[in-house]
């Protein structure tokens, strides 16, 4: 049994490499099982608000050197092209997953992480200590395990999780392309059983990423189908297809995403980025929220490892009054968008209140991201 490990990081994606790179910034020995080689291509909107940037600054990640696309607006439409465009006041950044996640593991490696590509395979907690056995026959111990394993996992099942017992109707398909799009833009588009995100990433590339109804979905043939007969009906995601090309060989699909509530602490482990909760890719800030809620988990486990803080029931009710402070409304707001867009009568009305009182929008931009992430560190 391997006993140096005071920080055990399962799954290396974006909550898990920042958790990683911060904790080992603040000189703790932690130790990252990620089941996939780096890098890969992710489902995701990649799309980030700035509000992450002074974080990032005192992580020493630079990002301006993965070159981002900067964005400052946002475009909505209903399913027959009726649309609206307003500022995002804070502005973000396109970056794709592939470059972005690849970045934050030779940051981490820098940073003295230890990364096992290894697969978990059972979490024991006993005596105040976690033991993490893997596929590979390695039992790692620590006092601190952060749960950083996605949407969906089988880890959600060992855990016993409520959100994994219940069928969920989601699907999500994501793509590059090549083509014209206007790089200021991040645009929300509507259709029929769904909605889609389009923005630029890094390179000049065009990121496409939708979520639908599995039931709106399964009518068609294949992916190719959905999109020449649903999709194509908004005639902002027409053109951009249209006018485009595919880079992949083929486009990325995850089944079963749950939006359901998930709890932030189960089983004595924190639980970070999508792990903790999945906020609807109509508002747009997933990934901000992951990087977030990664630094609200290593504040507090540095100041449990320090004795700052006495108590792990201590710090599991810090973290879950945290998490929902900065989270909790964010995850409603994007549910009640959800039900509204996908229905076509409300989304045309929300349309219409919208381009009257245009200030509503941005209240709903506002509600759906965070303020600047605050760095307080000396």
């Amino acid at each position: 049994m391997e006993n140096e490990n005071e920080v055990i990081i399962i799954g290396g994606g974006l909550a898990g490499l920042i958790a990683a790179i911060h904790l080992s910034k603040r000189y703790f020995y932690v130790t990252v099982i990620e089941k996939n080689e780096f890098p890969k291509h992710k489902v995701c909107g990649e799309y980030i608000s700035n509000e992450v940037l002074p974080y990032f600054e005192w992580l020493d990640i630079k990002i301006a050197d993965l070159k981002p696309t900067d964005i400052t607006k946002l475009k909505f439409s209903t399913i027959n092209g009726k649309s609206i465009t307003s500022d995002l006041p804070m502005g973000g950044f396109g970056i794709s997953r592939y470059e972005l996640d690849f970045y934050l593991y030779k940051k981490a490696i820098e940073n003295g992480c230890k990364i096992i590509k290894d697969e978990v395979q059972n979490i024991v907690f006993d005596n105040n200590l976690f033991e993490v056995a893997t596929t590979n026959g390695l039992n790692l111990k620590s006092k601190i395990v952060l749960g950083a394993f996605g949407k969906r996992s089988n880890l959600d099942l060992l855990l016993n999780r409520d959100f994994i017992q219940k069928k969920s109707p989601w699907l999500a398909v994501k793509a590059h392309y090549s083509g014209e799009f206007n790089a200021d833009f991040v645009g929300l588009h509507n259709f029929n059983g769904g909605y889609c995100g389009v923005s630029k990433v890094e390179n000049e590339i065009i990121n496409i990423c939708y979520l639908v109804r599995y039931n709106s979905f399964k009518k068609y043939k294949n992916i190719t189908d959905f999109q020449e007969m649903v999709l194509k009906k908004n005639p902002h995601l027409k053109q951009v297809l249209e006018n485009s090309k595919l880079l992949f060989e083929k486009p990325l699909t995850i089944s079963q995403i749950s939006f359901e509530k998930k709890l932030p602490v189960e089983n004595h482990i924190l639980m970070i980025g999508d792990t903790a909760g999945l906020i609807h890719p109509l508002c747009g800030n997933g990934m901000a929220m992951a990087i977030h809620s990664a630094k609200i988990a290593s504040d507090l486990v540095e100041k449990y490892l320090s004795n700052k803080i006495k108590s792990r029931l201590e710090l599991e009710k810090k973290y879950t009054k945290k998490w929902n402070f900065n989270f909790k409304s964010r995850l409603k707001m994007g549910r009640v968008l959800a039900k509204l867009l996908l229905q076509p009568k409300l989304s045309n009305v929300l349309l219409r209140i919208l381009i009257i009182f245009p200030f509503v929008l941005k209240f709903i931009i506002k509600k759906t991201h965070g303020k600047t992430i605050p760095v307080n560190y000396k």
